[in-house]
């Protein structure tokens, strides 16, 4: 009997200096990726006005970083709260964790040199080697233009500074181990050439992270690649109602294949039109989280391009029931 309890203190022990050694190995060896470089990028008005026509038209990264109106259709961004982040992600929403979008005014950036926000966006370390959850889309922005990065990031230089205080992040565990494994160099690429229609509405629409909401995921939250840009994930409301997104592939009968060119811009641009004015939306009324009002300022020329694109994609049979309202 001693022998039998002594062979199992021994093993529970061994178990233990495993669990142990993985967290000291997880914490100390990741991530990896490169250390930030050294940059110091030029705040131009040209690459400030193309960084803020890619981060609230194309990128649209005031989308979570600021506070949306969720009162009128499609949430457009509360006046005076542009880059202030507190945007909250958690279990709700099927998330391992409760995440908040971070300040990215000059407030909440200020500790950061321009080759750590690179870094940041590129490849989701922070400037003191913590991971972010890939809510971030950093996967993304890490096969963009190295230029284009530069450009935004002397556009959200340049805000107003807001000053607020957002929660830290938390996963739960062991999502925050395996989240510190996520996170690679970037692959960074060269901007294709506009008159390049295809590829460059492929880089648009790797910027825009049109897959990642248009794709159906796993129940550990991963994308489903079979079911590429088929639409079918849920986004709950906090009254309940659940908007559904949709197939953006090139089946006739359940996605886009039926679209023109003309009509796919007009679905764009009606937001945009001077004599637009955007509803007022209540609980369990139809709504969305697809920003609308932003991407309608994104240049025709861009939009052809994404539509061009999308012309490729392989059609896919599924068919959505965009909006569900609340049964409370």
């Amino acid at each position: 009997m001693k022998k039998v309890l002594k062979v199992f203190l021994y093993l529970i022990g061994v178990l233990v200096l495993l669990v142990i050694g993985t967290f000291v190995f997880l914490q100390l060896g990741f991530p990896k990726v490169d250390p930030a470089p050294e940059l110091s990028i030029d705040y131009s008005q040209e690459r400030i006005e193309r960084g803020s026509y890619l981060a609230n038209h194309v990128t649209v990264c005031m989308d979570c970083h600021s506070t949306r109106d969720f009162s009128q259709f499609s949430g457009p961004p509360v006046p005076g709260t542009l880059g202030a982040g507190g945007d909250r992600f958690d279990h709700g929403m099927g998330l391992p964790g409760v995440f908040f979008a971070k300040n990215i005014t000059p407030h909440g950036i200020s500790d950061y040199t321009d080759g750590e926000l690179f870094r940041l966006i590129t490849t989701g370390v922070t400037n003191d080697g913590r991971p972010m959850f890939p809510l971030m889309p950093y996967s993304y922005y890490g096969k963009m233009d190295p230029e284009d990065i530069y450009d935004i990031i002397a556009y959200i230089r340049s805000l107003p500074s807001v000053a607020s205080e957002i929660p830290e992040s938390k996963a739960d565990f062991p999502v925050s181990l395996i989240l510190r494994t996520m996170p690679k160099n970037a692959e960074m690429t060269t901007k294709p050439a506009p008159s390049d229609q295809v590829a460059y509405g492929a880089y648009l629409v790797n910027a825009s992270g049109c897959v990642e909401c248009h794709t159906q995921i796993s129940p550990q939250g991963v994308i489903l690649p079979e079911v590429a840009f088929a639409g079918g994930r849920a986004f709950p409301f906090p009254d309940g109602s659940e908007v559904i997104s949709a197939n953006i592939t090139q089946c006739p009968d359940t996605g886009i294949g039926s679209w023109s060119e003309t009509a796919f811009l007009a679905r764009f641009k009606q937001y945009a039109d001077s004599g637009y004015v955007n509803p007022k939306v209540g609980p369990g009324e139809f709504n969305t989280i697809m920003p609308w009002t932003m991407y309608a300022g994104m240049k025709e020329e861009d939009l052809k391009a994404i539509y061009a694109y999308l012309k490729t994609i392989q059609p896919i049979k599924n068919e959505v029931v965009k909006f569900t309202a609340s049964s409370k």
